[in-house]
This record gives C-alpha cells, structure tokens and sequence, in this order.
C-alpha cells in the first residue's frame, strides 16, 4: 500500500498567470513541503466560505453533497490526491456506510471542498507530493510564520474594511444578507469580521 502523507490548507489566492483561476496552496502536516494546485473560481469559493464559516442563503453544490449523504447515512474518511498526469491532479474521495466503503473518483479541488464539510483528512500519495511538492526549508518557514496571516477569502480588502467601520451594527447586518443574497462571499467575510471585531 502507498505511503499517504497528510496536508493541511495553508492559503487561497489568485492566480496572476490565469484568469478566473485560485492557487489552493497545500502544506505537509509536520514537514516542510508544499503543494500548490491551480482550481477554478467556483471551486476556491466553495472551500473559503466553509473555512470563513460563511452560510449561503441556498446550499451550494458541496453542501448539497454534504446533506445528500447524510440523508443517507454515510460518510467521507478521507481524501486522497493519488495520482498526476500530465500535469493534472486526479482524486479520490474515501466514503463509508455501515455496510459499505467507496472510493469515487474526483477533481481535487471538489474533493478537498467536501473533506472540509465533513471534517474529514486530506492526503496526497508520497510519489505525487514528491513529484510537484515544493520543499521549504526551516528559514522559509520561519520567514512564512512572520508574514501577516490573510484570510483566505481576502484579497485587497484594507481599504474596504476601513470603510466598513463607519456602519452601524443594524447596518452591517443588512450589508452581510445582501452579501450572502448577492453571492458574494468575500464581501460577507469581510462584513462578518468586521460584525465580530465589534461582538
């Protein structure tokens, strides 16, 4: 059996080199490497309103998941980034029931999307982490851990969170359900912070 190797998601940011597209940068759990992998806007999106604890006015499709497999009982161990081809990700999401377990295949970004809804571990094979891992070393990390930790739904935000401070309380509050009406989630992460700075 393959050596797993557990990841953690250190951070979310746009890709300059392609339009539309986020870097989801993944981090070894006690190491040094990391792994970045290139994911669409829709999908960036569904994993930080989950990590920013954001709830959409509808489920969205991850969600959607989430509630289809608890209505039916089962649930997801783990996901495994297993294989690169060509340059492409390739994933499996480890499901159970009482009387059966599954693996299903999966875009890697959707399967990271799920495994923070359910709580579940995230792993990638020790061949695939050593193919396009990036190894840090001790000073990079130090160098990473004195940097300003960022949200990972934020980008380019200071100027309107100093905005955001000249709202009332009742304000906010309208501006957040607009947010989240609107679909716009790093405008509701923003209003959020700003609502629990204040709580």
């Amino acid at each position: 059996m393959e050596k797993l190797v557990e990841l953690e998601i250190l951070g979310l940011s746009s890709n300059h080199s392609q339009s539309g597209s986020f870097t989801l940068v993944m981090g070894e759990v006690d190491g040094l490497r990391r792994l970045p992998i290139v994911i669409g806007m829709f999908e960036a999106q569904a994993i930080a309103i989950e990590i920013e604890r954001i709830i959409p006015n509808r489920p969205m499709t991850h969600d959607l998941f989430k509630s289809f497999s608890d209505s039916f009982q089962f649930g997801i161990e783990k996901i495994v980034i297993s294989e690169m081809k060509e340059g492409v990700f390739y994933a499996k999401i480890h499901s159970k029931s009482e009387t059966a377990l599954a693996e299903i295949d999966s875009r890697p970004s959707d399967a990271i999307a799920i495994a923070v809804r359910f709580g579940a571990g995230i792993f990638c094979s020790e061949k695939v982490l050593s193919e396009a891992g990036i190894e840090f070393s001790e000073e990079d990390k130090k160098e990473e851990a004195k940097k300003p930790s960022k949200s990972v739904a934020s980008k380019n935000t200071a100027p309107k969170e100093n905005l955001l401070k000249d709202f009332s309380l009742d304000k906010l509050n309208t501006l957040l359900d607009k947010a989240i009406l609107d679909e716009d989630y790093e405008k509701a992460a923003r209003i959020r912070d700003e609502i629990n700075k204040r709580n």
